[in-house]
C-alpha cells in the first residue's frame, strides 16, 4: 500500500502568517508536574495561518461557513499538475494539461514552499479560471500559496470568481515534494460552527493511473 504524503504546513512558533493578523502560537498552560498527571496544551492561531481552507463566509457575510461546507469535495481524487513555468495561470494555461474527470485541481507554482517567510508577491491566479474550471467539472481548487489573490488585493477577484462558480478553495498546500499526478486527497477541516475558515491536514496518496498530462 502506497505512503501518505503529508502535504501540510507544520503548525510552527516561527511559521509566517498574514501580516497584521494572529500569529500561531502553542505551549504548555500545565505540565505532568504541575498537573500530576498529564500535560495540557493550548494554542491560538488565525484560521488562516499554514494549510487551511476559505469558506465563503471568509470573503462574503452572506456566504457559507466552514459547518455548512460538503465535506465529500476534501476527500477523494484529486490531480497535481506543475504550473511552474508561468507566473499568470489562465485558462491557456490550463488548457495544456489533461483534466478530464478531475474534480479537484492542486496546483504546484512558481513560489517555493517556505513556511516561515510569507511572500510580498506570488503567481497570479486569473479570476477567469473560474468559469473554465466550472465548465470541466472541478470543484475544489489546491495552491501551494497563502491566497488565491494577491497579498494586497482588496476586491478579492479570484476567491468571488471561484466561489460564484462553485469551486472551493484549499490553500497554502505544499506541493514542492509532489510529483504531478493522480492522488487520493484528504484534507478536512475542523468543525468549527459559523467560522470563516479552518486548518486542515492534507495529505495525499498516490493512485493507480497517475499521469502528468
Amino acid at each position: 500500500m502506497s505512503e501518505w504524503i503529508d502535504i501540510s504546513q507544520a503548525l510552527t512558533n516561527d511559521m509566517a502568517h498574514w501580516p497584521g493578523d494572529t500569529p500561531f502560537s502553542y505551549s504548555l498552560t500545565y505540565t505532568k508536574e504541575q498537573t500530576g498527571s498529564v500535560n495540557i496544551g493550548q494554542m491560538t492561531s488565525s484560521l488562516h495561518t499554514g494549510t487551511h481552507i476559505d469558506a465563503p463566509f471568509h470573503f462574503d457575510s452572506n456566504g457559507a461557513t466552514i459547518d455548512q461546507l460538503h465535506l465529500d469535495r476534501y476527500i477523494g481524487k484529486a490531480k497535481v499538475i506543475n504550473v511552474s513555468h508561468v507566473e499568470a495561470i489562465t485558462p491557456a494555461v490550463l488548457e495544456a494539461y489533461n483534466l478530464k474527470n478531475v474534480e479537484r485541481l492542486l496546483l504546484r507554482t512558481s513560489l517555493p514552499n517556505d513556511p516561515k517567510r510569507f511572500p510580498e508577491q506570488m503567481p497570479h491566479l486569473d479570476p477567469s479560471i473560474a468559469p473554465f474550471l466550472q465548465k470541466i467539472g472541478v470543484y475544489l481548487l489546491g495552491v501551494d500559496m497563502p491566497s488565491v489573490d494577491a497579498p494586497d488585493s482588496k476586491d478579492l477577484a479570484t476567491h468571488h470568481a471561484l466561489h460564484k462558480h462553485g469551486v472551493n478553495i484549499l490553500e497554502n498546500i505544499m506541493l514542492d515534494h509532489v510529483d504531478e499526478g493522480i492522488y487520493e486527497l484528504i484534507a478536512l477541516p475542523l468543525s468549527i460552527p459559523g467560522a470563516d475558515g479552518s486548518p486542515v491536514r492534507a495529505v495525499l496518496r498516490p493512485m493507480k493511473g497517475s499521469d502528468s498530462k
